[in-house]
């Protein structure tokens, strides 16, 4: 049985159908990359798996039990939480402030220090600005905090839709490297990324998405030398 699996999924915006009956699993201790251009329909599955978009059709299902249709809260609390696409961090309040947010559905408070101390080893950076306001950051520095605070809710699978957008290619290789480290450490993490070649290797196996619709999936290191994949996403001609 998969952690998580996404079986013929459907997501419709009015009449635009954005998925178009997806299937996937993602096993425990993975790193999964959906890869695909703009429009592919990558963050809307994300959202469908958090809760916050409601299928149409097919089923999601979390340790064997389904979920689709399941409220946003009751999923993170089942152990499925999201790095946004945009980060969506709350600029009004501190880093610290941000990173407590992630912990409002967990009753276990007695291990939060312990989580918080991990985030901080982590992202060390987080906790030299513990008390800065969380919209002054830069932008690497905005991911990371996003990535802080979904796991402050001590997640069995994170999501993080786009985590190397609009940053530079120095921090880019940060955000990756912290990835595969949050992997190591037991994290399940399913990536949704337009960057192909560095979510590719970073990734145990991979699933091409266009036009809503999976078209490719094979293990990470094949899609890499895959001429379909270098044509359309490594540049490659």
């Amino acid at each position: 049985m998969a952690l998580l699996e996404v079986n013929d999924v459907r997501v419709a915006y009015g009449k635009i159908e954005a998925v178009r009956g997806i299937s996937f699993h993602v096993e425990e201790g993975e790193i999964v990359a959906l890869i695909g251009g703009n429009g592919a329909g990558k963050t809307t599955t994300m959202r469908t798996i958090s809760g916050i978009k409601v299928p149409s059709g097919g089923t999601i299902t979390f340790r064997g039990a389904p979920i689709h249709g399941m409220a946003a809260h009751r999923i993170v609390a089942l152990g499925i939480s999201q790095s946004p696409e945009g980060r969506r961090i709350f600029a009004a309040m501190s880093v610290r402030e941000n990173l407590d947010m992630g912990t409002f559905n967990r009753k276990d408070e007695k291990n939060f220090s312990g989580d918080l101390d991990r985030v901080y080893e982590l992202f060390p950076r987080l906790k030299e600005r513990q008390r800065q306001l969380g919209g002054t950051l830069s932008g690497g520095e905005q991911q990371m905090l996003a990535m802080g605070r979904a796991l402050m809710a001590r997640p069995k699978v994170l999501l993080l839709d786009e985590p190397s957008l609009g940053l530079a290619p120095l921090l880019v290789e940060t955000i990756f490297r912290i990835v595969k480290e949050i992997n190591e450490q037991g994290t399940t993490v399913l990536m949704v990324e337009q960057n192909a070649f560095g979510a590719l290797k970073l990734a145990h196996r991979g699933y091409v998405l266009e036009s809503g619709e999976i078209i490719l999936s094979d293990d990470a290191a094949k899609l890499l030398v895959n001429p379909e994949v270098r044509k359309a996403y490594l540049g490659e001609e």
